[in-house]
């Protein structure tokens, strides 16, 4: 099933009525403005030596950078896409990316950005028509499939260095991800396996707190009953991971391409080794963007990877410029011009049934049992009727009216 229906259309439904906290949309807006102008007066610096290095660099390895910080966005949509397939929700590519884009621009460039972009997706997610429970499926297993990734993309550069202190922890490591891909690949497709696991933890919490043993169960079988939707197999398993791991290959060589328009000639392994801990470390929500930090470790990890220190902060600046502030201003674009205006969409309501909403708008318009209607006119002022007296019928009785 499709639901790539435009949002106002569930806009309509609710109603023209302005809301009591119309001025909050407003509020945001202004203090959404007030952190971006702060953060642009931070980063202005780096902005400028950015520009600068531009000028200077190699523009078609510039416009190779550009082309793969794009492709790495829209392997995340094919992710998102793959999953939801899943669960038999069907979104357009373009859909899926707009999403994506404006999340990442809040996950980039707000406080709190990763909580307001997850919740963000999870309400796309719930307007195409998935249910809460496979809504949150989608962002976990994305998630973990991330971190898989990010995992042997990290270990696969190592290896090419000839790293032999304890490369068995991050092997472990990657090999319990797997193992959890596959337990969640697993209950994805026989839901029922956790049925009765649930029921006995449920009876063990419900009698250490004194409650019946079925309290809460219903809406354990609830949520089992919306997980059954998800029938998702090894295969798209596996194409799910291989989009995950092309976004990480792709943010690599967004990467690589900088250091080359920059005049670097660094190694592939350490570029990758200094790409991953850049990563991991910006995953920590310190400041917006991994701002500062991030730089703090990849200058660094270029320099080891064989560049000179000009040419590693020049391919610093490249690859944060394309990578964080080109995508992140086409995220705010996209956000203003498709997202702003769905703040009072009702997921639930848009995502219902097309003949439900139908048969209930019907039922609202017609009353339970229609009666023709009665003259009000001369009830109205004369009062009810008296019976009418027995013996002949009414024909008869207007006849001897008019004889009288």
């Amino acid at each position: 099933m499709s639901h790539d229906a435009p949002a106002r259309d569930a806009t309509d439904e609710t109603g023209p009525g302005r809301s009591r906290y119309w001025w909050l949309r407003w509020v945001i807006l202004g203090v959404v403005a007030i952190v971006l102008t702060i953060e642009a007066t931070l980063v202005w610096d780096q902005l400028a030596k950015a520009w600068r290095s531009l000028l200077s660099a190699n523009w078609w390895w510039v416009l190779a950078c550009l082309a793969a910080a794009m492709l790495s966005m829209h392997s995340f949509a094919q992710i998102q896409r793959e999953l939801l397939r899943a669960a038999g929700v069907r979104v357009r590519q373009g859909r899926s990316e707009a999403a994506f884009y404006a999340g990442n621009a809040l996950s980039t460039t707000l406080p709190g950005g990763p909580v307001l972009s997850a919740t963000f997706i999870y309400r796309q997610q719930r307007l195409w028509g998935a249910s809460p429970v496979v809504a949150s499926w989608q962002l976990v297993m994305s998630g973990a499939l991330q971190v898989v990734g990010l995992a042997l993309l990290g270990l696969g550069g190592a290896f090419l260095l000839g790293a032999k202190n304890n490369p068995f922890s991050l092997l472990f490591t990657l090999g319990g991800f797997i193992v959890l891909l596959l337990l969640a690949q697993a209950v994805a497709s026989r839901p029922e396996l956790l049925e009765g696991i649930g029921v006995r933890v449920l009876a063990w919490i419900n009698q250490v707190r004194g409650k019946p043993a079925d309290t809460w169960l219903d809406k354990w079988r609830e949520i089992l009953r919306q997980l059954e939707s998800v029938s998702l197999t090894r295969r798209q398993l596996g194409t799910a991971f291989g989009w995950s791991f092309f976004n990480w290959v792709c943010d690599v060589a967004c990467l690589a391409f900088a250091a080359y328009a920059a005049g670097g000639h660094p190694s592939l392994a350490g570029l990758t080794v200094a790409y991953a801990a850049a990563r991991a470390v910006g995953s920590i929500p310190l400041m917006p963007g991994g701002l500062l930090v991030v730089e703090a470790v990849l200058v660094p990890g270029l320099v080891s990877s064989g560049m000179t220190l000009p040419a590693a902060i020049s391919a610093m600046l490249i690859y944060r410029l394309v990578s964080w502030i080109f995508i992140a201003a086409i995220g705010w674009v996209v956000f203003f011009f498709m997202f702003r205006t769905e703040s009072q969409v009702d997921p639930d309501l848009s995502a219902a049934p097309p003949e439900a909403a139908t048969a209930s708008s019907e039922a609202a318009a017609s009353p339970a049992d229609p009666e023709p209607a009665a003259d009000t006119g001369d009830s109205a002022l004369q009062g009810p009727l008296p019976p009418m007296p027995e013996g002949p019928g009414p024909e008869r009785a207007r006849r001897a009216d008019e004889d009288c």
